[in-house]
C-alpha cells in the first residue's frame, strides 16, 4: 500500500510541473500576442507613412519647377521683347541667383547631423566632389549660354518646339547611363508630350518681337537650340548617375549641395565670358534704354534669377528623387504652359493649336504618373507577399 502511494505521488510529482509549463508557456503566448500584432502594426504603416511623404515631396518639388520654369521664361522672353541684348546678363542670371538658397542650405546643414560611420566611409572624397561639382557646372554654363541665343533668335513656337527635344535627347542618355527601362506607360507618356510641344510649330502667331532676325541668325538660333538641349538632357542623366553611384545619400542637403556649387562654378565662367566680351560697358545704356524703364529692368533681372532658382530646386529634387528622365518629363509638361501664360502678359490669341497642346501635355503626364502608380502598388504587393513568407516559419513555430 504503500509502495502504490509513493508511486502515484512520484507520478503527480512529473504531471503537475509538466502541466504547470504548459499553462506558462499558453501564458506567454497569450502575452506575446498582440506584441506581436502590434509590431507588425508598426511595420505595415510606416512605409505608407513614407510613401505619402514622399508623393508630397515630389508635388511640391513638381510645383516649384513648373512655376520656376514658366516665370522664368516669360520674364527671360520680356527682356529680349523690351530692348535687353547682352547674352551674358540674360544668361547670367539664370545662375546667379543661387544665393538665395544658403539660408536653406544653413538649415539642413544644422539640423539632424549624421554620425553613422557607414554613412562616413561611404562619403566621397572632396577631390570626387569636386570633380564632379566642376565638370557638371561647366555643363551647365554653356547650356544656359547656348539656351540664351535660341531665346533671342527664334520665335516662341519654334524655341518650344525645340526645346522638346531635350526628352528624346535624355532618353538616350537615361537608357546609357541610368540603365532606363522603358515600358510602354512610359513611351506613350514621351510620344504625347513630345507631340505637345511640336504642335506649337503649327501656331504662327507669334508677338515676342523675335521674328525679325536674319536667317543667318536664325540658324544660329536653332542650332543653338538643339545642343542646348542635349546637353541639358546629358546634364539631367549625370546628375542622377552622381546621385546614385557617387552621393549615395537621401538628403535635402545633397540636393542643395549639386544646385550651390555647380552653380557658383558656372556662375564664375558667366562672369567672365560678361568682362571679356566686353559687354558689361553697356549694361548702363541698355538700362537707360529699356522700355519700361530702370526699375522694370532692374525686377526683371532679380525675378528671372529667382524663378530659375525655384526651377533649379524642382529640377535636381526630382532627379534625387525619381529619376532624370521623369523631371524631364515634368519639365516638357510645363513647356505648353508658357503659351497659355503669354495669352494674359503678351496679349497673344489662344489659338485651337494651343489648347490641344495643353490637353495632350496633360495626358501624357498623367500617362507617366499612372505608371509610377502601378510601379508603387507591385512594391507594395511585393513587400506583402515577402512579409507573409517571412512570418510563416514564425506561427509554425
Amino acid at each position: 500500500m504503500g509502495e502504490a502511494q509513493e508511486v502515484q505521488l512520484h507520478i503527480m510529482g512529473e504531471i503537475l510541473p509538466a502541466k504547470a509549463r504548459l499553462l506558462d508557456q499558453e501564458a506567454k503566448d497569450q502575452t506575446n500576442l498582440p506584441q506581436y500584432t502590434s509590431i507588425t502594426y508598426q511595420c505595415s504603416t510606416a512605409p505608407q507613412t513614407r510613401n505619402y511623404r514622399r508623393w508630397i515631396r515630389l508635388s511640391i518639388y513638381t510645383v516649384f519647377l513648373l512655376a520656376g520654369q514658366s516665370a522664368a521664361m516669360l520674364l527671360g522672353r520680356l527682356y529680349f521683347v523690351k530692348g535687353g541684348n547682352s547674352k551674358w546678363m540674360a544668361t547670367l542670371v539664370q545662375l546667379a541667383g543661387f544665393p538665395v538658397l544658403i539660408p536653406f542650405y544653413l538649415i539642413s546643414t544644422t539640423s539632424k547631423p549624421s554620425t553613422n560611420d557607414s554613412q562616413i566611409k561611404s562619403s566621397p572624397s572632396v577631390t570626387t566632389l569636386a570633380l564632379i561639382y566642376v565638370s557638371i557646372g561647366l555643363l551647365v554654363a554653356a547650356d544656359c549660354y547656348l539656351y540664351t541665343i535660341g531665346l533671342q533668335y527664334l520665335p516662341v513656337s519654334t524655341y518650344t518646339l525645340i526645346c522638346a527635344s531635350q526628352l528624346a535627347f535624355n532618353s538616350v542618355f537615361s537608357f546609357l547611363l541610368n540603365a532606363q527601362k522603358f515600358t510602354p506607360f512610359i513611351i506613350n507618356s514621351l510620344v504625347l508630350l513630345t507631340i505637345s510641344s511640336i504642335l506649337l510649330v503649327f501656331n504662327n502667331e507669334s508677338s515676342d518681337g523675335t521674328s525679325g532676325v536674319s536667317k543667318a541668325k536664325y540658324a544660329i538660333g536653332f542650332i543653338c537650340t538643339v545642343a542646348a538641349s542635349a546637353g541639358y538632357g546629358l546634364v539631367l542623366s549625370l546628375t542622377q548617375l552622381c546621385f546614385n553611384k557617387v552621393i549615395k545619400k537621401q538628403t535635402f542637403k545633397a540636393v542643395l549641395d549639386m544646385i550651390i556649387y555647380q552653380q557658383i562654378v558656372a556662375t564664375s565662367v558667366i562672369v567672365v565670358g560678361l568682362f571679356a566680351s566686353g559687354d558689361w560697358k553697356g549694361l548702363t545704356r541698355e538700362m537707360d534704354g529699356y522700355k519700361m524703364g530702370k526699375v522694370s529692368y532692374v525686377m526683371n533681372l532679380v525675378g528671372t534669377a529667382i524663378s530659375w532658382q525655384v526651377f533649379a530646386i524642382g529640377c535636381v529634387g526630382l532627379v534625387f528623387d525619381v529619376s532624370s528622365l521623369f523631371s524631364n518629363s515634368i519639365s516638357v509638361l510645363g513647356l505648353p504652359i508658357v503659351p497659355v501664360l503669354a495669352v494674359f502678359v503678351f496679349n497673344d490669341k489662344m489659338g485651337g493649336v494651343k489648347v490641344i497642346s495643353m490637353v495632350l501635355a496633360i495626358w501624357g503626364f498623367i500617362s507617366y504618373a499612372y505608371h509610377h502608380y502601378l510601379d508603387d502598388r507591385n512594391c507594395k504587393d511585393e513587400k506583402r507577399n515577402a512579409d507573409e513568407v517571412s512570418k510563416a516559419p514564425m506561427l509554425e513555430s
